[in-house]
């Protein structure tokens, strides 16, 4: 049985890419990894095969963004409902909240979401084209605070060294993390060498 490191999904035969989320799913591991480190096989040589809808799922997978589609939507529906109204000349008083309304939550919405898929993008970017090294997994929360899906979301903070400096990182996934994600442990983290600011954990959450 094949498992989707970014997604779970299971397959019974291999395949480089997923189906569900289009992330790469390593090569099944012929010799045992040393049990006492618990982490996952080192990422393959960039480029890697990551697809381009994968930053939906990222985005997608962020409160912020999932808070911004409904900004959108409410936007769109006061602003729809404002425009009428606001040529109305009877109703036009009552129009000019609602589409003043709308258009907040537009702009509001439009902003969180370029945002949030700017950085998903970003990334993809990192998972696709960055430089490996060794890291260390702080903390891994669970956010009681924030509620998507009806799941909350985890935490996942980690630290790691380039070029001679200290960096950190946190990721943040519906996902339980499964055993080799957890603090104090070793883990893999891609980064890119010109902005090492732009990270992200090997396989992402």
């Amino acid at each position: 049985m094949i498992t989707c490191p970014w997604c779970n999904t299971s397959y019974t035969l291999f395949q480089s890419s997923c189906q569900k989320c289009g992330g790469p799913i390593p090569p099944p591991v012929t010799t045992p990894l040393n049990a006492g480190a618990r982490i996952s096989p080192p990422p393959p040589p960039a480029p890697r095969p990551f697809a381009d809808n994968y930053a939906w799922k990222l985005a997608l997978s962020d409160a912020w963004t999932v808070a911004s589609l409904v900004f959108l939507l409410l936007g769109g529906i006061f602003t729809l409902t404002g425009i009428p109204l606001t040529l109305g000349i009877i109703t036009s008083f009552v129009g000019f909240p609602f589409l003043g309304l709308g258009l907040i939550f537009l702009a509001a919405g439009g902003v969180i979401f370029n945002k949030g898929f700017k950085k998903a993008r970003t990334t993809v970017k990192v998972l696709r084209e960055g430089q490996s090294v060794l890291g260390q997994i702080n903390s891994v929360e669970m956010n009681f605070a924030v509620r998507v899906n009806g799941r909350h979301p985890w935490t996942i903070k980690y630290a790691f060294q380039a070029a001679g400096n200290n960096y950190e990182g946190q990721v943040t996934t519906l996902e339980k993390p499964n055993l080799s994600i957890q603090g104090g442990k070793s883990a893999y983290v891609l980064y890119l060498p010109d902005a090492p600011e732009n990270n992200a954990l090997y396989p992402h959450p």
